[in-house]
């Protein structure tokens, strides 16, 4: 298996294939997750699967390589079947005053240090 020469995250591209590291193929690169502006590599999701639903996430700390032709997981094949499929990104969720949910005791508290504070 000829993976060409190492490579950076910055490089790899869609299509590139993806082994675990016993050599067995996975699939291929569908998108890197990084902040190339931050130097932050996050991981890469991979499509395992010639079907829909096949996307597979894997984090950067389980990228063993990166070569112009290939990346190489440190996870053997057994592992990585038990990746799981992308999700969205935590830091990009949001909470708004609604999500926030309190106690009557809380609410009954708040409302006294409001009053007490002239903040009514």
């Amino acid at each position: 298996m000829d993976l060409g020469a190492p490579a950076s995250y910055l490089t790899l591209s869609a299509g590139v294939a993806v082994y675990s590291s016993d050599g067995q193929l996975l699939g291929e690169v569908e998108h890197v997750l990084a902040d190339p502006e931050k130097d932050i590599f996050d991981g890469v999701v991979f499509d395992a699967s010639p079907l829909p639903g096949g996307h597979r996430f894997v984090d950067a700390a389980e990228v063993d390589e990166i070569h112009e032709r290939g990346v190489v997981l440190a996870l053997d094949v057994e592992a990585a079947e038990q990746l799981h499929q992308p999700g969205p990104n935590p830091a990009t969720m949001s909470a708004t005053p609604d999500d926030v949910t309190e106690s009557e005791l809380e609410r009954k508290l708040r409302r006294a240090w409001d009053l007490i504070s002239g903040n009514y």
